[in-house]
């Protein structure tokens, strides 16, 4: 019998991955994609390339990508309100960060009680979160509590308070407990002495990052999106955040508009100098850029809280 030769090598056959998908498979998907990337990258950059456009290239050629002349007319229109314009994106960035460190830290004492299987009403405060999510009390009654009861008028308090309490987020943040954190390690804290408290700050939020920066973020976007609970409850400027500020002059370009033949020449040749239509995406772009600085700070642990799990010992 033949002994092989030292030259000649033994040929293992390759393991494939158990997610390995062939080359077109692959060539497909990242396609699709790029494609679905353009759809939410594209229409972002249409809205900032209008808010530039000068009012006489969209009466001519409607909104375009390639505008016969651009301006900065609605940009200037925005920033002439000067110190209530700063004071209102003050304003926004106050109830934002704020809102969102009260809100954070609410959601983790619910949910971790939620959380706990031996808390005796856990049953009950999960009913209670979850039927609020199907039944509200109505506008009427929210807003005699608010303004009546809680003194929620013309202060910072009138908007962070009323969305303090997220259901949806309980129950998020709940769920992420329950897949995140081994019950093990709540008794190991238990027998080496750890209180309630100190569990669930120094052990149990210090490993769910991903969840917390998941429900920070929803909380952010959710309090600076906010434009209808300041329009109940704030009169006074000195409050009001950047949403509010920029509906009522969004408000007040469409009353113009509207009724500039029957408001007489001054008016007509008010509305002639206001971009009236550029300045609708202006709005949307001093509304936008702020917030979206905020993605890049919370994108690691969302990835994180994706791959939870994904890797077994």
């Amino acid at each position: 019998m033949a002994r092989k030769s030292k030259a000649e090598k033994i040929v293992v056959p390759e393991k494939r991955s158990y997610n390995a998908v062939s080359i077109p498979t692959e060539i497909i998907i990242n396609i699709v994609m790029i494609l679905f990337c353009a759809l939410c990258i594209v229409p972002f950059i249409f809205v900032i390339i209008i808010s530039f456009t000068s009012e006489q290239s969209i009466a001519q050629i409607g909104y375009s990508f390639t505008p016969t002349s651009y301006s900065l007319d609605a940009y200037r229109y925005a920033f002439d309100m000067g110190a209530a314009l700063w004071r209102s994106y003050f304003n926004s960035f106050f109830v934002t960060v704020v809102g969102t460190v009260l809100s954070v830290f609410v959601c983790a004492l619910y949910s971790y009680a939620l959380f706990r299987r031996d808390f005796k009403y856990r049953r009950f405060f999960t009913f209670f979160s979850f039927f609020t999510m199907l039944f509200g009390g109505g506008l009427v009654p929210t807003v005699v509590v608010c303004k009546q009861l809680l003194g929620l008028t013309d202060n910072y308090a009138a908007v962070i308070v009323p969305m303090l309490c997220n259901p949806f987020n309980f129950i998020v943040m709940r769920t992420f407990f329950q897949s995140s954190v081994p019950e093990e390690l709540i008794e190991a804290a238990a027998i080496d002495g750890s209180g309630e408290y100190n569990t669930l700050f120094k052990i149990i939020l210090p490993i769910s990052k991903p969840g917390i920066a998941t429900i920070a973020l929803l909380n952010a976007l959710a309090y600076w999106n906010e434009w209808y609970i300041p329009m109940l409850y704030i009169r006074e400027n000195s409050y009001k955040p950047l949403q509010q500020l920029l509906m009522e002059i969004q408000r007040n370009v469409d009353y113009l508009a509207k009724n500039a033949s029957a408001m007489g020449a001054e008016a007509s040749k008010a509305l002639t100098s206001t971009p009236t239509q550029s300045l609708r995406m202006a709005l949307v772009v001093m509304v936008v850029i702020p917030i979206a600085f905020a993605y890049p700070f919370f994108q690691r642990y969302i990835i994180a809280g994706l791959t939870v799990g994904s890797v077994k010992g």
